[in-house]
């Protein structure tokens, strides 16, 4: 059986997130969300964005050297694009707030290079299928619980047989700066065979192409 960070850890951290949404929406960067909504967005499209500091995102950009620490799928539903993603649990987040969660709201977009048949309706359909599992703050490779990038890989993955992604011991990436902090998570211990899927890892996919 698992042991996750306390309860009061995991909320504190989705508490500042909210309250630096009500901040930033009433002020800050709502330039770059109007043109963003204005851009070639496709049902399918992967966003990354760099969240608000704190030890989780130091560490996972640390760790990956990157300043991607989230992203997720864009889908159409009801009537607004959205966003699917692994944040406190797999959900939909409106684009408008998850482009002003991000730090200086900035945004980058992937796109396959070959779209399957039918994206739309599979795509909606395997996300369903990850609806409400809970986050993993142990980047596991199990279904279980589920973070970020794992959730993209595996839907691309199973659905439509397309590879994004590698799977990567934590022993191989820039673990060392961190260590405190992992040790922190884990109750001692430290991790280095455990697989897992950064979100930059994403970005290098021979199948994706960069479209904003």
């Amino acid at each position: 059986m698992k042991i996750f960070p306390t309860k009061a850890w995991a909320i504190l951290r989705l508490a500042l997130l909210c309250g630096l949404l009500l901040t930033v929406a009433g002020y800050f960067r709502i330039d770059r969300v109007v043109a963003y909504h204005m851009s070639d967005l496709q049902v399918g499209d992967i966003v990354f964005q760099s969240l608000p500091r704190g030890p989780l995102v130091n560490t996972i950009e640390g760790v990956s050297e990157s300043e991607w620490s989230h992203c997720g799928i864009l889908v159409w539903k009801n009537e607004q694009w959205m966003v699917a993603e692994a944040l406190g649990e797999v959900r939909y987040t409106p684009l408008t707030q998850w482009v002003l969660r991000g730090r200086w709201s900035r945004v980058a977009s992937f796109r396959l290079k070959k779209v399957p048949t039918g994206l739309s309706a599979r795509l909606a359909s395997a996300l369903e299928s990850y609806m409400g599992r809970p986050y993993d703050f142990h980047y596991a490779p199990d279904d279980e619980f589920m973070y970020c990038s794992e959730l993209v890989e595996k839907v691309y993955k199973r659905t439509f047989g397309q590879k994004l992604g590698t799977w990567q011991a934590l022993g191989d990436l820039n673990w060392e700066p961190h260590e405190a902090f992992i040790r922190e998570v884990e109750l001692g211990e430290l991790p280095l065979t455990r697989l897992m899927v950064t979100p930059v890892s994403l970005t290098r996919s021979a199948n994706l192409k960069q479209v904003s």
